[in-house]
């Protein structure tokens, strides 16, 4: 097929010898330890991008995070790579970033977190907050125009309800209330009752999965009190979602699904086995690498600014582009929660403003 694909090799100048014709691309993810199912999974999506482009300007060399992000950072920049892809977590994120940074070298990461962008590092993971705003959207289309939240204690809880408070503010409706619970028993169940009881609103965000959704929403419809339900992103995928008769009715908004029964399909019949959702992110970061390969010349730094596009790149996950902050920009569709299944109510669009 013309590419190369090598796990982390032994010592990198028996390994990986001078090439002046390919541009070097490693792959950053944990091939070990506790997330090494996602990681490989992540790899796994890598090769099927190669082998369906059939990429002959690519090498693509595997690193696992799990012995040290720093050091497969490094060890990736000794083996001269122009890009890296990846790694999964924003703290692993912030360790490689500052080394590839020193050699003007751009990281197109995993991650789900905007505030590692910037500096040549780019967030390629969905994001709350622009699956939120989007949901706001078409809830504001809808007349909706008072909004709560339930909101778990921690990081992404607190990006969630700041999400919801912009997105609300800019689309000309308001917030009204915002519960936070956490991990100990009782705690959702009690914010809920809380937020039942203040009441006057129209729509309540529950920032969670589909299955603390399903618990809470309940809680939430009381004294004849309907609230529209939101979800996020993480529901994208989620069997419980479809499966609670409370959620019927509730909307989310994610990437479109439009191309990944073909590549799950694919990805099966090539690994045995279903692939996670996130693995798409390997198979898409291989495309755009794909196409920054032939605008490259050989001998030079990949510039970070070539990342970023007016036109829109599209992937198995539909179109995305890239702001010069490194902050991804994805079409996102709105789906609503039925019987058992899940209906796209507002398509993705095809294509960003200018």
């Amino acid at each position: 097929y013309g590419f190369r694909l090598t796990d982390d090799p032994g010592p990198s100048a028996d390994v990986l010898p001078a090439d002046a014709r390919r541009m070097r691309v490693a792959l950053l993810v944990p091939l070990s330890g506790a997330s090494a199912q996602t990681g490989q999974a992540i790899a796994n999506a890598a090769t099927m991008a190669l082998l369906d482009t059939k990429a002959d300007d690519l090498r693509i060399t595997q690193y696992d995070t799990a012995s040290g992000p720093g050091a497969a950072a490094n060890r990736a920049l000794a083996d001269g790579a122009r890009l890296i892809l990846g790694p999964l977590s924003p703290e692993d994120v912030r360790v490689v970033s500052a080394a590839a940074q020193a050699r003007q070298v751009p990281v197109l990461s995993y991650a789900n977190d905007e505030r590692v962008a910037g500096g040549g590092t780019f967030v390629m993971g969905s994001l709350p907050a622009q699956s939120i705003a989007r949901t706001v959207a078409h809830a504001r289309g809808q007349g909706i125009e008072r909004f709560a939240a339930l909101l778990p204690a921690g990081d992404y809880g607190q990006r969630s309800g700041a999400a919801l408070q912009a997105s609300v503010r800019a689309a000309g409706g308001s917030v009204g209330h915002m519960e936070t619970y956490n991990a100990s028993t009782g705690s959702l169940g009690a914010a809920a009752r809380r937020l039942a009881l203040k009441g006057g609103y129209q729509a309540v965000l529950i920032a969670d999965s589909g299955r603390t959704g399903s618990q809470a929403a309940p809680l939430l419809r009381t004294g004849g009190a309907a609230p529209r339900i939101l979800g996020t992103e993480l529901w994208s995928g989620d069997n419980a979602a479809p499966a609670a008769s409370a959620l019927r009715g509730a909307w989310f908004s994610a990437v479109s699904d439009g191309r990944f029964r073909q590549f799950a399909e694919s990805y099966r019949a090539r690994f045995g086995a279903a692939p996670p959702r996130i693995a798409t992110l390997g198979y898409d970061s291989v495309l755009l690498a794909v196409r920054m390969a032939r605008e490259w010349k050989p001998g030079t730094a990949l510039p970070p600014s070539r990342l970023v596009q007016r036109d829109a790149f599209v992937g198995v996950d539909g179109a995305f582009r890239f702001a010069a902050s490194g902050v991804i920009e994805r079409a996102f569709e709105v789906r609503e929660v039925r019987a058992g299944s899940v209906a796209v109510i507002s398509p993705a669009p095809e294509a960003f403003a200018p």
